[in-house]
């Protein structure tokens, strides 16, 4: 839709001079997300990929399992001070049998580029069962393979060439192959994104897939690793506990601090095929 930049004028000050200059920033704005014209969350992202963004979070969230539970997804009201479309709100219809999230406090929240998940009414809330376990997948990763994932996602990110302001996700086949690449201002969105084109596919659950993002690891990514059903998730920074003590319960490879060459594998090493020591 062409929004996914937009230009502002900065003032450059270095080097002993002061530039006066536009400068190519990412766009965030916000995406109403209904269900059968209901409002169910908002949250604040790079205009783009939408169709993906709501399959993604619909399913990572628990209210569809896969494409056949959504019969429409289309952009509705919303205009600007022209009149012109914003293209901020999208309304899905549910298949015939999918039951509609529930109108309750626990389903009243938003999300954020910063945090992502806020203002769950319960700390119940924030736990999501998954129709998809991951222990018994049998994808094993090599760490040469796992290494060389980063220079992969970064050459294919193209907005942040421009804008240097937007994190990625990317679904990847074991032996390297990147299927699908997903930027974002908000690192939850790059994922719901990602996991929102695997959705339309029909590739859910993404067994023999690893994700990498381009961030840390947080409690909330690696949830909607697992929402997903796929069985390895790499960072090339540092996840946080919550993060480690999920992808253990429930049998998920988490690697963090993937930089060149270079990793830690904070559970599931029985898929890294770890070097033996000379």
């Amino acid at each position: 839709m062409g929004r996914v930049t937009g230009r502002r004028p900065v003032i450059r000050i270095g080097g002993g001079q002061v530039v006066r200059r536009p400068d190519t920033l990412v766009t965030e704005e916000p995406l109403e997300i209904r269900v059968g014209g209901q409002p169910l969350a908002v949250t604040m992202r790079t205009p783009g990929d939408d169709i993906d963004l709501v399959h993604g979070f619909l399913l990572t969230e628990g209210v569809i399992r896969g494409v056949a539970d959504v019969q429409m997804a289309r952009y509705c009201a919303g205009t600007d001070d022209d009149g012109q479309n914003t293209y901020n709100v999208l309304d899905v219809t549910l298949a015939d049998g999918v039951p509609h999230p529930e109108p309750g406090v626990e389903r009243n929240f938003y999300t954020t580029s910063s945090c992502g998940v806020c203002g769950k009414a319960s700390i119940d809330a924030i736990r999501t069962r998954t129709a998809f376990p991951v222990a018994d997948d049998p994808t094993v990763a090599d760490p040469a393979v796992l290494g060389a994932l980063p220079d992969t996602l970064r050459a294919a990110q193209r907005v942040f060439d421009r804008t240097g302001g937007l994190h990625a996700a990317g679904l990847f086949t074991p032996d390297g192959e990147l299927r699908c690449l997903r930027e974002d201002v908000g690192r939850h969105n790059a994922v719901d994104k990602a996991v929102g084109w695997a959705v339309r596919a029909g590739e859910v659950p993404l067994r023999g897939h690893l994700l990498l993002v381009s961030g840390r690891a947080s409690f909330e990514l690696t949830q909607k690793a697992l929402m997903a059903g796929i069985p390895v998730l790499a960072a090339v920074s540092a996840p946080s506990t919550l993060a480690v003590d999920l992808a253990a319960e429930v049998g998920m490879t988490l690697v963090g601090f993937l930089r060149g060459g270079s990793m830690n594998v904070y559970s599931g090493s029985s898929r890294v095929v770890i070097p033996a020591r000379r």
